[in-house]
């Protein structure tokens, strides 16, 4: 897709299946199970999607999904299939790991960056030899010190064998001229989303910000997995009131259902328009 003078593509690391009072929180599982439909183990269908960004002859890879670390036990617990997809697909584009530029983390839980890393033999290294990995700094003292709630999906493995590939960044940071990673608090303290904006358009990858388009549509409608629900909701409140205004097209990286779309305000209501 062509934005302006940049490129992006979403690329995808596969289909997990989450539980789904982590995946709605709070909400009852009659109204949303109309939404996404549950299996038998009460889990819903989530997309690992990640964006490729191509501006000013970079190439920015926006997250990288769970990657191939995980023995056959870890990826039944996770309910994928067919193992990592992120290098295939990216390959497809014509893009090798060692292309890549810049690696951003919008946060390192384990689906978003589990694909830094690769083994190879007893070693586990970078999985794109050339990269800058963007990390905030807050992101990564948290998940180098993780508490009882996040030692399940902060994994040192992900990150600390980055070396000094990894640059910390802390507050909204400008990768390019049409690239910034702004501060989306609520997911985690540090959460980073992604802005492309080029030659008047503008394109926001929200990752956990709000990682389902129902979550844009429904403030309070907050998935057990944020650490501050009530800050989460104002982060989305924020968003969403420019979203609308500035008539920019939003990018989802968990809904099977809706992967893009234009955020509209119908009277005091809000509705995703999906895109393709």
């Amino acid at each position: 897709m062509q934005l302006g003078n940049t490129e992006i593509h979403v690329v995808n690391d596969g289909i997990t299946y989450s539980d789904g009072g982590g995946v709605y929180g709070l909400v009852p599982r009659v109204l949303w199970e109309a939404i996404t439909p549950p299996d038998d183990k009460n889990r819903v269908q989530t997309t690992l999607n990640c964006l490729l960004v191509v501006s000013q002859g970079k190439k920015i890879l926006v997250d990288n999904g769970l990657g191939s670390k995980f023995d056959a036990k870890a990826e039944a617990n996770w309910g994928r299939t067919g193992g990592s997809r992120l290098i295939a697909e990216l390959g497809r584009l014509g893009v090798r790991p060692e292309d890549i530029d810049i690696v951003i983390n919008t946060h390192l839980h384990a689906d978003h960056c589990g694909g830094n890393t690769r083994r190879e033999g007893s070693e586990i290294i970078p999985t794109f030899p050339r990269a800058a990995y963007w990390i905030q700094r807050l992101e990564w003292a948290d998940a180098s010190f993780p508490n009882e709630r996040t030692q399940g999906t902060y994994f040192a493995e992900n990150f600390r064998p980055l070396g000094d590939q990894a640059r910390l960044v802390s507050g909204d940071v400008r990768v390019t001229d049409e690239v910034r990673c702004i501060i989306t608090p609520g997911h985690t303290r540090s959460h980073q989303s992604v802005l492309i904006e080029s030659q008047g358009q503008k394109v926001l990858f929200l990752a956990d910000m709000a990682g389902r388009s129902v979550y844009m549509e429904r403030l309070a409608w907050v998935p057990s997995y944020d650490l501050d629900p009530m800050q989460s909701i104002e982060t989305k409140r924020r968003i969403r009131d420019w979203a609308v205004e500035e008539q920019a097209l939003l990018i989802f990286q968990h809904d099977p259902l809706v992967t893009m779309g234009w955020l509209r305000k119908d009277g005091d209501r809000y509705r995703i328009e999906k895109v393709g």
